[in-house]
């Protein structure tokens, strides 16, 4: 299932448009095309268009005729926000213990990085993911803001939560940010997430 919306062009610095990546993906990536397979921007994206897929799928499939329908807008606002969050942006320092080495991540892989955490909650998706802070000097203060769209049903104050907490987590153990504040926006509400729930003996 190809996801786009040819009403916007969305392009990634590589050159490569988020609607070619769609394509590719609906096509299995199959021929194997080198330019995609060895771009970190088109992997990150391919990574989170292949979840925006399967969603779209579960929604399909569920019987949501007593649900309301997905807010107007919903799937061109979710790949608007892969588009701006797979492009490399910022260079994010790392500490080293010799001073002669600059080392640093790009605040598009860390972007990538929040959303593949939230991919982990089950009917949760990453809409936009925002750095806000000097971020390009080691020690400055920084605020994470992500907005999320959760399946019907799930409970908002524990998922927002759980999410809060598994950012911080990651960006403590794989960055070097001083993060002050993880701030989660619920903007939308989506299908709801079928997976059978274990009743409490």
């Amino acid at each position: 299932m190809a996801v786009t919306d040819n009403s916007t062009i969305r392009e990634l610095d590589c050159g490569k448009t988020i609607e070619q990546l769609s394509d590719y993906l609906a096509m299995d990536r199959i021929p194997y095309d080198p330019t995609i397979e060895t771009c970190p921007e088109c992997l990150n994206a391919l990574h989170a268009l292949d979840q925006v897929a399967q969603l779209s799928r579960d929604l399909l499939l569920d019987d949501a005729a007593h649900l309301p329908p997905p807010p107007s807008g919903w799937l061109d606002a979710i790949l608007t926000n892969i588009h701006n969050d797979v492009r490399a942006g910022r260079s994010l320092p790392l500490r080293h213990p010799d001073p002669r080495a600059q080392l640093s991540i790009t605040e598009g892989a860390v972007r990538a990085l929040l959303r593949s955490v939230a991919d982990q909650i089950p009917g949760t998706v990453i809409g936009k993911c925002q750095i806000d802070g000097d971020a390009e000097q080691l020690g400055a203060p920084v605020t994470i803001n992500v907005t999320l769209s959760i399946a019907w049903g799930t409970p908002m104050t524990p998922t927002a939560h759980d999410v809060r907490q598994r950012i911080y987590n990651a960006l403590t153990e794989h960055t070097h940010l001083n993060v002050t504040a993880v701030d989660v926006t619920i903007e939308d509400i989506h299908g709801h997430d079928d997976t059978p729930t274990q009743e409490m003996p």
